[in-house]
Parts: C-alpha cells; structure tokens; sequence
C-alpha cells in the first residue's frame, strides 16, 4: 500500500499527536519556559527515533537544536536538509483568546493553538510525510537531515555555530522549510524572497524618580513625550523611513517581478477588513503586497511609559521604553541599520534626557532563485497536492538564519508552507486549517519522490551559493 493510502486511516491519530505536540508551551523568549522548550525538542527527537532516524539534541548556549538523519538512499541519492522550529511566540494577551493557547481546539475547521501555523504544526507535517513513507519497510528516495531549532522566534542567535561547526553532518543538497502561508485559500505558493530584521529596544531615562506633574511639569523634560518626539521623527510625509542612509543598500526589485506581482489576485478591502484596519498606508509609489514583500518597513512594536492604570495619576515618568523593528530587503545590512538607528536618535533626542539604544536580535534579508530541481520539485509537488501551479510570493517576515544556509551550505533553499492568509501568526487565536494536515502531507511526500530524481550538484557544502 502506497503512503498516500494510508493516510485516511492516520489522521484520527495525527491529530491527537499533533494536539499533544501544540500543548507543550514552549515559548523561548520567556526564561520559566526553559524546560518545556526542552520538552518540545525531546517530543521531535523521539518521533523522529520512532520513524527510524538517528535523533539527537544538540546543546548550544541556548535552547538545543534536533538533529536527525535517515541515509538508507546512499551516497547516489540526493540529500536534503529538513530545517523547521519547535518554539513559539508569547501568547500575550491572553484575554483575547478565545480558547487556550495551549489548549488545541478544533472550530470550523481550524485547529486553534498558538504555534499551529508557526511552526510547530508545518514542522508536523514533515515529520508525519517522513513517518508515512518509512513505516511497514517503507524507503525514501532521499536522505534526508534534519534540524529543528528552538530560537527562531528570538533571532536564531545560537543556531549558525552549530550549523558552521556540523557543516558536513548537514551538507545537502537542498534545503526544504515551512514556515510560511500559501498566498491563497486553494492557490498555493513558493516564496520568492523573505525580509531581514534589526530590532531594538529604545530606552529613555529623565528625572532620578517619578515626578508630580504638577509641580514639575513644564520644567523637567519628560520622557515620555522625548520618547514620542523620536518616535514620530521615524517616518515622512511620504510614508518612507526618516533614518538617513537607510535606503542607500536598497536593490530595486526589476520590473518584470513587480509586474508578476500586480497581477496576484488581491482583495485589498478584504485584506483591510481582515486585519481591522481603519485604512492602509505605507510607502507612496508602491501597492500594498510590495510594501509588505519587497520594500523595508519600521514599526513601533510596544510602548511603556508612566501610569496606565484605571483612573488618574498626575506623574511625569521618570522612564520610557520603546521596542523598534526594522524589516530589510536586499541588500540592506541588520548591522548598518543599527548603526543608522542609533546615529539617527541620537540627533533628534531633545535636552534633558538619557536615550540608549538596545539591539535584541536581527537577521538578514534574502531573495529566492526560482529555478533548478528542487524548484521544479516544489512545484510539482504542490501542483499534485493543491491542485494548482504555485505563484511566486514574497514574505514580509523573516526565518534569520536562510541566508547562512546558502552562504555555508551552499545549497538551494525552497519554502514551501501550508498555512493561510489571517491565521493570526504572532497574534491571539493562531489557527492551521485542519484539511491542510492531510493535504500537506500528501504534498510532502510528493516532494520527497521528486526530489530523489534531482542531479547532485557536486562535492555538497564546498561550493557555497552565491546570495542574490
């Protein structure tokens, strides 16, 4: 019996095993969670023993990383590495959820759990495609290496010593991720490119202590209101980021790409009412997919500052704190960018207060080659599962360590991902459409089998891919 056939009978149970995975809270930016971070690696390391790897948990500095390997195809086959994360963002604000984070619910379709989408439930599919072809004797026409991580959400800051120092455990051949929506319900996609990241946290520090507004309000500066002034200095008129030099890396996508973008089918009332949003805005000149895809953005991500509690408290704070993303196209540099930031508030910040400029964590952009095996591979396999040729697609989000890949590596990588537009990644009432288990299951092993008929490229790991 093919894998393919065996599936209807295995969902009841995928599902329960899925539901068990999404109830470990393992939320790495949050130090109490150390331990169910380690409970969700040890989860991936025993299934993936059980499927019939060699499985283990590689120490870093951080959270550990699995790493499994299954080379029963030979030195002949091609390779592939399978990189995916096992840790989730903050649940916060937990009223607005309408069920458990780490409760799984099932509604209308959707399974409801933070990290459904991101990404433990996409990490899930590869390893239940994995689990379908090599049960009951089964093979795969590929080996295949894989390596889930438990920083993604906090910059990945451990993850590329381990990839430099196992360079030829993990030399491959291709590299295969999801962790990323389709453009459209029943219209899948590749990803063509992924926006880098540089984030801070701004910090502004006035008086020794809080003050009474009253009886000093007008004479001390107030941080709060600083605070605000380099805040509102971030944008233009015109919608573009303020910080002198930021746009001098910036490589101007060709025409033909834009070209390829405008026509995507693109609701953007829907898209407005899908997000709750008042009005869109950006950047003039570009439309709203391209100012999310392929052009840099800078958000205000959290404010605190003074009294918020209920009622009134006359306070001139002593404190403010601010957190500042950036996200960066190529060629734009996280590094630079923090140089830029910090020169930029360094002129606006007013007399009278302290401003210091925290980096947290940062990645670099990266853009696709839509060519080649793997590519085709993809295609085809989403093609056989979707029913529909995939359309390229841009990501305004960021997977950090997918330009080291290539540069160490030096092997193509294919993002392939199975959640949908809204499904609230990085908000409350994260959902992944449940028939997405099924057919992205399918889709894999499809992948798997074409990927297998794909030349080696050579000596794997020596010849490193040139970043586009």
């Amino acid at each position: 019996m093919r894998p393919e056939e065996k599936l209807g009978r295995e969902l009841p149970r995928y599902r329960e095993e899925l539901f068990d995975f999404l109830r470990i809270p393992s939320i790495s930016a949050q130090p109490s969670h150390q331990d169910d971070v380690r409970r969700a690696a040890a989860w991936i390391r025993e299934d993936l023993e059980r499927t019939g790897f060699a499985a283990e948990l590689v120490e870093t500095e951080g959270h550990p990383v699995v790493l499994g390997e299954w080379r029963g195809a030979g030195p002949e086959a091609p390779t592939l590495l399978i990189y995916g994360h096992y840790d989730v963002q903050p649940p916060e604000p937990l009223p607005e959820w309408d069920s458990p984070p780490f409760e799984p619910s099932l509604r209308n379709g959707r399974i409801h759990a933070r990290g459904a989408t991101d990404d433990k439930g996409q990490v899930f599919l590869h390893l239940k495609a994995l689990e379908a072809m090599l049960r009951d004797g089964g093979s795969l026409p590929v080996n295949v290496v894989t390596l889930f991580e438990g920083e993604e959400e906090v910059g990945s800051v451990h993850l590329l010593p381990v990839v430099e120092r196992l360079r030829d455990r993990l030399a491959c051949d291709a590299v295969v991720i999801s962790d990323s929506n389709m453009y459209a319900p029943g219209i899948p996609s590749l990803l063509l490119s992924l926006r880098g990241l540089a984030y801070f946290e701004l910090r502004v520090r006035g008086p020794a202590r809080d003050l009474h507004s009253g009886t000093y309000g007008g004479a001390v500066v107030n941080p709060a209101g600083a605070l605000a002034r380099i805040l509102s200095s971030l944008h233009d008129d015109r919608g573009q980021i303020a910080v002198p030099g930021l746009y001098d890396d910036v490589v101007e996508w060709d025409e033909e790409t834009r070209d390829a973008i405008r026509t995507l089918p693109f609701d953007e009332a829907a898209y407005r009412r899908e997000c709750g949003a008042e009005a869109l805005g950006g950047e003039e000149g570009f439309s709203t997919l391209e100012r999310s895809w392929i052009r840099p953005a800078c958000d205000v991500n959290g404010i605190a500052s003074g009294y918020t509690g209920e009622g009134a408290k006359t306070v001139l704070p002593a404190t403010a704190m601010a957190k500042v993303s950036f996200r960066l196209v190529p060629d734009q540099d996280p590094e630079r960018v923090g140089q830029l930031f910090r020169r930029h508030v360094a002129n606006v910040a007013p007399p009278g207060v302290r401003v210091e400029v925290v980096e947290l964590h940062g990645g670099h952009p990266w853009r696709a080659r839509p060519e080649g095996a793997f590519f085709e591979a993809a295609r085809s396999a989403l093609r056989q599962g979707f029913g529909e040729l995939p359309v390229l697609t841009g990501e305004g989000g960021s997977i950090p360590i997918v330009p080291a890949f290539e540069e160490v590596l030096g092997a193509q990588v294919v993002l392939l991902g199975f959640g949908l537009p809204g499904s609230n990644m990085h908000a409350p009432n994260e959902w992944f459409p449940e028939a997405h288990v099924e057919k992205g299951i399918r889709t894999l092993i499809h992948f798997y089998r074409e990927a297998g008929k794909a030349p080696l490229r050579g000596p794997r790991g020596k010849d490193p891919a040139p970043r586009s």
